[in-house]
Parts: C-alpha cells; sequence; structure tokens
C-alpha cells in the first residue's frame, strides 16, 4: 500500500474493516472518516457499477483526495450529520458504514495543526478549521473544574488536578501560545522515560474536547441504526480505551451505559449483534504503519 495509491493517510486495518461490511456490489455504503480515501478506495474496488459510496470529512484538506468516481459522493461535513445528509442525497437507508476514528497522518505530520507532540505549532487540534473551540480556549480559557475535568476524563490522568493548576497558575502570568510553550508548563509531569506517553495522553485529552469526539461518536452509532438496513453492516476502528468501550457497549445492547430492559419473560431486544472477536492489526502492520498499535476494530450486523 504505497503512499500515492492511498493519499495522505496508510489506512489501518484496510482489509479486514472493508471485509466486515460485507459488501454487495450494487449496495450503498458510508466511510464517515474519508481522509485520504483509502479505506473508500477499497470499498470502491469491491463495488459495481450500480453501487453507491458516500463519504464524510469535515477537514476541508480532505477535498483534495476527492474521488473521481461517478459512484461517490464526498461530503465536506462532521459525521454527526450522516442521517441529515444522506436523506438531502435522497438516501434513507444504506448497506453499511464504515469508520476509522484515528487522526489522519496528514493531521500529524502537519505542525501547525498541533496534533502531535513531535512538533511545535499553534494550539489548535480543530479537525474542522473552521470549529469555534481550539485547543488555545481549552487551554487559556477552561476554569480549573472544567480543565481538570477534561485531564482526567479524556486523558484518564492520574495527575489531572495538579496539571491543570499548573496550567492556570502559568497563564495567569502570560498566555500559553503554542505546543512548546504548554510542554514547557508541563515539564515537571514529564519524566525522560515517559514524557511522550503522558504527552499523548494530554494531547488526546485536549482534542477529544476541542472535537467533542466523545458525543460526535454516540449521535454516529445512534445513526447508525436508524440508517442501516437490517442485516447492514458497521465497521468501527478505535485507538483507545474511551472510544473502543463506546462502540462495544453500543454493538452489544444499544445502549452506552447500563442494560437494556428484560421483558417479563426476562428477554431484551438489541438492536445489533457483534459479529467475530475484537481484530487487532498484526505485528507486521504494526511495524508498517507504527500509528495502528492502538487500533481495534469491532463489526456488528443490525438485527
Amino acid at each position: 500500500m504505497s503512499k500515492e495509491q492511498y493519499g495522505y493517510h496508510r489506512p489501518v486495518l484496510l482489509t479486514e474493516s472493508v471485509d466486515g461490511l460485507n459488501i454487495k456490489p450494487d449496495g450503498i455504503y458510508v466511510d464517515v472518516t474519508f481522509g485520504g480515501g483509502g479505506h473508500s478506495r477499497e470499498i470502491l474496488s469491491r463495488l459495481g457499477e450500480n453501487g453507491k459510496l458516500f463519504a464524510f470529512d469535515q477537514d476541508q484538506d480532505a477535498l483534495q483526495n476527492a474521488i473521481d468516481d461517478s459512484r461517490f459522493t464526498l461530503i465536506n461535513q462532521n459525521f454527526r450529520h450522516l442521517k441529515r445528509y444522506l436523506r438531502f442525497y435522497g438516501v434513507k437507508e444504506v448497506d453499511g458504514i464504515l469508520g476509522d476514528l484515528g487522526v489522519s497522518s496528514h493531521q500529524f505530520d502537519v505542525a501547525e495543526r498541533g496534533f502531535s507532540t513531535r512538533f511545535d505549532g499553534e494550539l489548535d487540534m480543530r479537525m474542522n478549521k473552521h470549529g469555534e473551540i481550539s485547543a488555545f480556549n481549552v487551554v487559556n480559557d477552561y476554569e480549573l473544574a472544567e480543565l481538570r475535568s477534561v485531564l482526567s476524563l479524556y486523558g484518564e490522568l492520574k495527575s489531572a488536578h495538579s496539571m491543570a493548576s499548573t496550567i492556570v497558575e502559568a497563564r495567569g502570568e502570560k498566555p500559553i501560545l503554542n505546543t512548546d510553550d504548554l510542554k514547557l508548563v508541563l515539564s515537571k509531569f514529564l519524566p525522560a522515560h515517559r514524557s511522550a506517553k503522558i504527552l499523548a495522553q494530554v494531547y488526546q485529552a485536549i482534542r477529544i474536547e476541542v472535537n467533542q469526539e466523545m458525543d460526535v461518536l454516540k449521535e454516529l452509532l445512534e445513526q447508525s441504526i436508524e440508517v442501516l438496513v437490517p442485516g447492514g453492516r458497521l465497521s468501527v476502528i478505535s485507538y483507545h480505551s474511551l472510544e473502543d468501550r463506546l462502540v462495544k457497549r453500543f454493538m452489544k445492547n444499544g445502549m452506552f451505559e447500563g442494560e437494556p430492559e428484560k421483558d417479563v419473560f426476562g428477554r431484551f431486544s438489541v438492536p445489533m449483534k457483534q459479529l467475530g472477536k475484537l481484530i487487532l492489526p498484526t505485528q507486521e502492520e504494526i511495524q508498517v504503519n507504527n500509528r495502528a498499535r492502538s487500533a481495534k476494530l469491532r463489526v456488528a450486523e443490525k438485527l
């Protein structure tokens, strides 16, 4: 799989995730995370001339990878609007939905987007460049309790309170303008042997907050039930425990918390059934693409 073949994003679990859709040549499918277009190209390669593929991506940079194919439509919107935009195109039901929830390689590799711990860049982290809230706002404007909550819930950081307090104290002297400023402010929490991992957790927490990723994922999963045909497939690749937990619980019982109610006979109805076991990348794939190391694929079918 060459960069030229798949655009700026090397697809993770490419074959496995598309296999999970059980593609029908004349079916209608949705790739809700178009990115560099790798998964979309694989789906198109399995569709016949009457098949259709709709793709979503809120990042304008993804538009440069649009595929010139009459069966393909790229929608420059957040996938939280899945049902709305499918209806705009006259589509009420689809045969499969694929989502790769990771940040694209392009977003990580462009310093000014602020996603990567490797570069100095603006505190941005917006997947949609026109989003109202950026990482700068989270770091410089959030109250102490809000900031602590973000770092604790979304970064699962044990030192969330101390980190938040340190950030609030530092920004009281001068604004924290870029990622290097943030690293310097948090330097006492970054021992050499663990700095990369802790920074990744900090960045993850801020990025999730900026892009409302947990709320958006919940909306996608709920809408998937509404738009999938009976027997339609949902194939989702997640990259951290927060995402995977939501996907796993929803595929198991159609809820994000608790258990479904049972009827008088002790039975309960669920909207989907999980197919197979959790799928992880092979060591060979991880060696070729290090970003695959935390990927988890789950597939379910609408009942």
